[in-house]
């Protein structure tokens, strides 16, 4: 008897628990919150899945509601996806909100371009979230900016060497990538962006020429690669404006969202190991892996890969910007800066010629450096030296670290070191003295039999005294201040024939004489 008993009451408690959600849930009336009125989804290119979006949606009110419709103003054809409450679609019924609660609406969207086709290179694609509530039936706006572009994506692997060149700095080896041949697939403009699946590669005796204005956006683990004897050619120009936007040349990732504005390892790198006349002009590189690498295609090959590249900006690589191995460097008016392990490497020796650079590092990763110059490739089997021979002029090596300069040997002394810094100003903090009697930073007693010469260079031996006051290194702006009352160490230190040589700075700015070190001239720092 007792059982049937509990078994009545338990059927009789479960029956009002279902009759309670029949009845407890009222139909809404409106009055629902939201997080945003309007949703941007940024920009995306045609075809190419957007990120996830987020909206919340409160109930403040002390009922417990039920929302009879959730739906895409499109319906069924809207480019728009929506999950509420765990559940994908684009129409939902009867949702139901507790008192006091709220929930998430998630939103994405994949657009094709030739679906809207109108002529221009971009349009807005809109549609609504309607929330229905009767008759105070509510809205949230979605605005998504579309953007077409040219596609280049992978159909075959990679050579072998390549990927062993790839794999030695920690990218993965099983990489596709794409021959490009077309007198189309070998001149890039700035009709469209491109989107860079893959690596691009420039076969040998083939030249690839990169036109002003150009936007190359690179997907993950994505690059281009220059053959031993192909050429790779980037045509930036001075641009009017301030931000250089009109004819500056700019590689970064393929995600366009701000949260990515500045993140880095997005992409993989820029491999050269061809020696023919390679040469950049007016690019803005960020947020790759490796920003460019100059290597041999095998350690012991007999010709230098070589690179001329001036006006140009390195920015958020997650390991180094600019990697020299084995090659011949030259390069005026560069900044770089905010690498996980230098902005600057000259590694297996070679030769490198600097002039008017800015060599920063404000990463928040442990024994970063602005600039690193060793002898040696050590791979999984050997560990192969060259000689070093490496200049610069007017340059400021400095971070956040202790040490703007760092320089490892592992040759005898058959094998050549020779690095040369005329007029620059070295930030090298050797608060433990580790680095005391050491022949490569003798900076007050250098001579040119030394492995490092240093000629009038302005030592840094702390956080202000020489500080070349960067208007903003967190965010990667390296222009530095002039102060009429307390002078920086980057003002008119600069060797003045060099500077003749180089007369306008990476702002288009003439360089006055005397000159400042660096890639800019000193400017009156804006107010905050």
């Amino acid at each position: 008897m007792r059982r049937i008993l509990l078994l009545l009451f338990i059927g009789f408690a479960l029956s009002l628990t279902s009759c309670r959600n029949d009845f407890e849930f009222e139909r809404s009336t409106g009055g629902l919150e939201f997080s945003k009125d309007t949703v941007y989804l940024d920009t995306v290119f045609t075809n190419i899945g957007s990120s996830t979006y987020t909206l919340k949606v409160y109930n403040r009110s002390d009922k417990d509601i039920k929302i009879p419709s959730i739906r895409l103003g499109e319906g069924e054809a809207s480019k728009y996806r929506l999950m509420v409450d765990g559940i994908p679609g684009k129409v939902f019924n009867d949702v139901e909100l507790l008192a006091k609660d709220s929930m998430f609406v998630f939103i994405e969207t994949t657009i094709n371009y030739q679906d809207y086709a109108n002529n221009t290179t971009t349009f807005l694609y809109n549609d609504k979230i309607f929330f229905d509530t009767g008759a105070n039936e509510q809205k949230v706006e979605l605005v998504t900016l579309v953007q077409d572009a040219i596609f280049i994506k992978p159909d075959r692997p990679l050579p072998t060497d390549a990927k062993e060149l790839l794999t030695i700095n920690g990218m993965a080896s099983d990489i596709l990538g794409h021959k490009l041949q077309t007198p189309d697939e070998l001149h890039w403009t700035n009709a469209k962006p491109y989107v860079i699946y893959g690596y691009a590669q420039v076969p040998n005796g083939s030249t690839l020429n990169i036109d002003p204005g150009t936007r190359v956006h690179f997907h993950a683990d994505s690059g281009i690669i220059v053959d031993n004897n192909g050429t790779l050619k980037i045509n930036g120009l001075p641009s009017a404006d301030a931000d250089l936007l009109e004819n500056e040349v700019i590689f970064e990732g393929d995600r366009l969202e701000p949260g990515f504005e500045n993140a880095p390892g997005q992409w993989g790198t820029i491999l050269v190991m061809s020696g023919n006349a390679n040469t950049i002009r007016h690019l803005t590189l960020k947020n790759a892996a490796v920003g460019i690498i100059v290597q041999r295609v095998e350690p012991e090959a007999p010709t230098l890969p070589r690179l001329d590249i001036s006006d140009s900006q390195i920015y958020n690589c997650s390991n180094v910007g600019l990697l020299g191995r084995g090659a011949v460097i030259n390069g005026d008016n560069l900044v770089m800066n905010n690498a996980g392990e230098s902005a600057l490497a000259c590694t297996f020796g070679g030769l490198y010629r600097f002039r008017h650079c800015t060599f920063a590092n404000y990463s928040n990763n442990f024994n970063q450096r602005p600039v690193v110059v060793t002898d040696f490739l050590r791979t999984e089997t050997a560990t192969y030296v060259s000689a070093v021979d490496v200049r610069f002029d007017n340059c400021i090596l400095y971070g956040s670290s202790n040490y703007g300069i760092y320089f490892q040997k592992e040759s005898g002394d058959d094998v050549t070191f020779k690095t040369v810094l005329n007029h620059c100003l070295i930030k090298f903090s050797d608060f433990s003295n580790q680095y005391a009697g050491n022949a490569f930073y003798k900076f007050d007693a250098s001579t040119e039999t030394d492995p490092v010469f240093y000629r009038q260079c302005i030592r840094a031996n702390n956080s202000t005294v020489h500080n070349p006051k960067f208007f903003d290194p967190g965010n990667n702006d390296l222009r530095i201040a002039k102060d009429d009352a307390a002078p920086g160490g980057a003002e008119n230190a600069a060797d003045n024939a060099v500077a003749a040589q180089i007369p306008l700075d990476l702002a288009n700015q003439s360089r006055l004489i005397p000159a400042d070190i660096g890639a800019y001239e000193s400017q009156v720092a804006p107010e905050d």
